[in-house]
């Protein structure tokens, strides 16, 4: 009998659909109601933050936000594809994680986004911050507006 049970926890974790991004549409996942998210994609001025418009060639823009991703102490990126990425962000003090999604829309020359901590009801605008320092990499680059 707990045989069966190990082997059915087993198959849920492999089954189990990351947060990053589920089903075949390429969305953003929501916003909880806390203020501790914002996204592209959220329909209300709580969470929302403008996408990034890409300027010339999208893989170009897609490269070159890896690259900051990268340069962002305790970031990680967890998961990738050709338009697709999460990445995590710890804290420094108390190790809190934050998820952030992005992803890249070559035809509407756009990269959407989303940053929110897993934990908490506030965040003191680390993740809006973390967005718009992004951008102003980016925009530094020359890849986006």
């Amino acid at each position: 009998m707990t045989f069966k049970i190990f082997l059915y926890i087993i198959f849920m974790v492999f089954n189990t659909s990351n947060e990053a991004f589920s089903g075949s549409e390429k969305t953003l996942p929501l916003c909880r109601d806390s203020p501790n998210c914002v996204s592209s994609e959220a329909r209300d001025a709580q969470h929302f933050i403008e996408p990034f418009k890409i300027k010339g060639h999208p893989e170009e823009a897609w490269i070159a936000l890896k690259k900051a991703l990268m340069s962002q102490s305790r970031m990680v990126i967890t998961h990738e594809t050709d338009d697709t990425l999460h990445a995590e962000a710890t804290s420094l003090v108390f190790r809190f994680v934050d998820d952030i999604n992005v992803i890249l829309d070559s035809q509407k020359k756009l990269i959407n986004i989303r940053s929110a901590s897993r934990t908490g009801h506030s965040d003191f605008g680390v993740n809006r911050k973390r967005i718009e320092t992004l951008r102003l990499i980016l925009q530094k680059a020359n890849v986006i507006q």
